[in-house]
């Protein structure tokens, strides 16, 4: 056995004798659990904001919607005399309404997010090709006279588009909101 210690082990020895106790932890497991508890409740009322905004979103929407399909109804000309053909002019300026609101609410958002996600990016440029197809395609269906039902069917086609898109900007912007 090594008995003989040399003067610098022994001043370390010394050194680590001079040290105070062990510390306590600076929380222990209850408080930890409670901490996480009290973050997690944040995230939840951040969360309720959120949803709050949504809501008064979908308000907004709801309002612009009856407005505009109030300017579209009294615009309905008053010479229609089926009621099928009156359907579907209401039809027609419900579905226009809605797809009015929609784009409202999308020319509200950035045009680029913050973070750029190629899936959704590319769904969304797709999507914006394709509402400009269905776009061209109403002009120049409008502008030929073409029966109404062909451009009730173009307009449904462009809301449904519309509503697609907005989809999936609003799953951008919640990804974008979630830490």
């Amino acid at each position: 056995m090594h008995t003989h210690v040399d003067p610098q082990t022994k001043a370390i020895v010394n050194r680590l004798h001079q040290l105070p106790d062990e510390m306590q932890p600076p929380c222990d497991w209850q408080e930890f659990q409670r901490r996480a508890q009290h973050r997690s409740s944040v995230r939840t009322k951040r969360l309720n904001g959120t949803q709050l905004a949504v809501v008064a979103l979908a308000l907004v929407i709801v309002v612009v919607g009856v407005v505009m399909w109030n300017r579209t109804d009294k615009s309905v000309p008053t010479t229609v005399n089926t009621a099928a053909e009156r359907m579907q002019s209401l039809d027609a300026a419900s579905t226009a309404a809605r797809a009015q609101a929609i784009e409202n609410w999308l020319a509200t958002l950035p045009q680029e997010p913050v973070v750029v996600r190629v899936g959704t990016r590319a769904a969304v440029a797709g999507l914006e090709d394709r509402i400009a197809q269905v776009d061209d395609l109403l002009t120049s269906v409008q502008l030929e006279g073409a029966r109404p039902d062909g451009v009730v069917a173009l307009q449904r086609e462009r809301a449904r588009l519309v509503g697609s898109l907005a989809q999936v900007r609003y799953a951008e912007v919640m990804a974008a909101l979630t830490p």
